[in-house]
């Protein structure tokens, strides 16, 4: 099995890379970008003809937090969908034999049920602040659905909830809201900081999921035959933003007060997977919060400067 794995270096890229190296698959195909633009039609459809990939795995995208969404929307829809399009058709043309779109949970409505299942989906009015993010995954699972439909191809899309792990993005303004408080207390430790400020209410839910279990669902749903085409990978667990901050000024040992800014937008309320679908197909989310966090805060040291 020749596996074509685009964006390798990103988060849950170099994840599902380790995991690939784990289970003993030996073909694995990866390009830098600055030697293959996914922008650029021309030179995807070259690269897939000429590699002859059997799976495609889409986890390159243009990713950022709800900050660098709502300041850089033209940027996240035309790079997402540029990139979805091309590698889509380019599979398509070249006989690929399965390909996984990798999404996210920002595809649901603002005020979906909870916790949200996957016929949910343009059921109601999309988060203004990541909008055009989820509007160019939202066209890469109807896209994948079309060819299934017209073409009998065989495309999944995989919905992961909030992600976090090692080779994580921890800038403070254009990452997500865990790797952004993890910095955030970290400094607080070395510092001697006595205030921790943290972006937005607290009072929000989420649901995180490490890392290495999205790329674990990754692999398992490549060899998995599923008659659903959207799939949800999570751990179908949430809690408050101010819970989550708790969790680290504890586990850092930080004597701090807690600062929220409350001018800073929110998000969605509250945003946890219905994760049953996957569960029926055998696979489950294995690391704790608490397992996570260890592993990923060992890799933040190594990088922290």
């Amino acid at each position: 099995m020749k596996v074509f794995l685009a964006g390798h270096k990103g988060l849950v890229g170099s994840a599902i890379l380790r995991k690939l190296v784990e289970k003993k698959y030996k073909n694995i195909i990866t390009i830098d970008k600055k030697k293959l633009n996914l922008l650029n039609q021309e030179q995807v459809f070259k690269f897939i003809k000429k590699k002859k990939p059997s799976v495609v795995i889409i986890a390159a995208a243009k990713v950022g937090g709800v900050y660098h969404n709502n300041i850089h929307g033209a940027d996240f829809i035309y790079e997402n969908l540029q990139i979805q399009n091309n590698l889509i058709h380019a599979s398509f043309k070249n006989k690929v034999k399965k390909l996984i779109f990798l999404g996210s949970s920002c595809i649901y409505p603002k005020k979906s049920k909870q916790p949200i299942k996957e016929k949910y989906l343009l059921s109601g009015k999309l988060e203004e602040t990541n909008e055009p993010y989820a509007v160019a995954k939202i066209a890469g699972i109807k896209m994948c659905q079309a060819y299934n439909k017209q073409y009998n191809t065989n495309y999944i899309s995989l919905m992961p909830t909030n992600a976090y792990g090692p080779n994580d993005n921890y800038h403070s303004l254009n990452s997500h809201f865990f790797p952004a408080l993890i910095k955030k207390a970290h400094e607080c430790k070395i510092k001697n900081k006595k205030t921790l400020n943290v972006w937005g209410s607290g009072k929000p839910l989420r649901e995180l999921i490490f890392v290495d279990d999205i790329a674990d669902a990754c692999v398992y749903f490549m060899k998995k035959k599923t008659k659903e085409t959207l799939i949800n990978i999570g751990t179908g667990k949430d809690m408050r933003i101010k819970n989550y901050v708790n969790f680290l000024i504890k586990k850092l040992k930080l004597n701090v007060k807690v600062k929220y800014d409350r001018k800073k937008p929110d998000g969605v309320y509250r945003k946890v997977l219905d994760v049953k679908l996957a569960k029926k197909y055998g696979w489950r989310a294995k690391y704790s919060l608490n397992e996570g966090f260890d592993i990923t805060y060992r890799d933040f040291l190594k990088s922290y400067k």
